[in-house]
This record gives structure tokens, C-alpha cells and sequence, in this order.
């Protein structure tokens, strides 16, 4: 297996994505935040003193996904056409964020899910830490993505 983004001396390089197709290509990450029952009460009630929890993460996470290029160094900037971020209560104490983005471009959006679901995460977190300074954020991670030379993949498809 090849690495993108290293030459054949091993450095860093952007991948030249000038030959590939322009194509609609789609990605969903998701990641979660787990905290005390009582803070995710507070976030569900509204009674959060920062205000919004869900509604400003959501905000913050799509800014992400638009700056993505500027935080990860070989990322290409590209035009999204679509960030939505959503929220799940898994149980008593998870928040889990989904993040879908997508592109007509010739290269894929996987890495602004992600920062979407990363930067919506530590949003909860700097949103709630005067409560509760021991959430937990993790699994962060691809879902599926659709388009482009590498096709499909959908996690609930691994057999591991």
C-alpha cells in the first residue's frame, strides 16, 4: 500500500487531483461526547448558562467543515455544497454527533466530516466544562462515503 501523501523521498506532498473526475461525493462521520447524566439534562432542558449547547455546536461544527483545509496542512480547499450536523441521545450521558458533508468536486470530503464531528464535539465540551469537566470525547470516525476513483464504503458493511 502506497501512502497520498508522501513522494518516493518520503516527504510531504498534496496530492495533484487535477486528473481526477469531478463526481458528487458524500460523507458521514460521527463521533460522541459522554458526560454526566446531569449535564445532558442541562443540554436537553436549554438550561445550559453559555446558552444553545446543540445549536451552537451544530454552528461551529458546518464553520469546520468550510476551514477544514486551513487546519489539516495537505487537505485541498473545496467547495462544499451541503454540511448538515445532527444529534442523537444514545442513552442517559452520550451525545452522539453525525456529521454529513458533501461536494461536486475531484476530490472527496471525508476529512470535513470528520472535522465537523471534532469541532462540534470540543464545542460541547468548552460549552459544559464549568459542570462537568470529565466528558469523554471519542470514536470519531467515517461512516460511509460515496464517490470518486475509490468508490463506496460503509462501515456497517466491515466485517472485522
Amino acid at each position: 500500500m502506497k501512502l497520498t501523501h508522501v513522494d518516493e523521498e518520503g516527504r510531504a506532498i498534496m496530492v495533484d487531483i487535477s486528473q481526477k473526475s469531478v463526481t458528487e461525493r458524500v460523507a458521514v462521520a460521527s463521533g460522541v461526547v459522554k458526560m454526566q447524566p446531569e449535564t445532558l439534562q442541562l443540554i436537553r432542558s436549554g438550561e445550559v448558562k453559555k446558552g444553545d449547547v446543540l445549536a451552537v455546536a451544530r454552528v461551529a461544527g458546518i464553520m469546520a467543515a468550510k476551514k477544514t483545509s486551513d487546519l489539516i496542512p495537505l487537505c485541498h480547499p473545496l467547495p462544499l455544497t451541503s454540511v448538515k450536523i445532527d444529534f442523537q441521545f444514545d442513552d442517559e450521558s452520550t451525545v452522539k454527533i453525525i456529521a454529513e458533508t458533501k461536494t461536486t468536486y475531484n476530490t472527496g470530503v471525508e476529512m470535513e466530516a470528520l472535522t465537523a464531528v471534532s469541532v462540534a464535539a470540543l464545542t460541547i465540551y468548552d460549552m459544559c466544562k464549568a459542570v462537568d469537566r470529565a466528558m469523554i470525547i471519542g470514536e470519531i470516525k467515517l461512516e460511509r462515503k460515496s464517490g470518486g476513483r475509490s468508490g463506496e464504503f460503509n462501515r456497517e458493511e466491515l466485517v472485522i
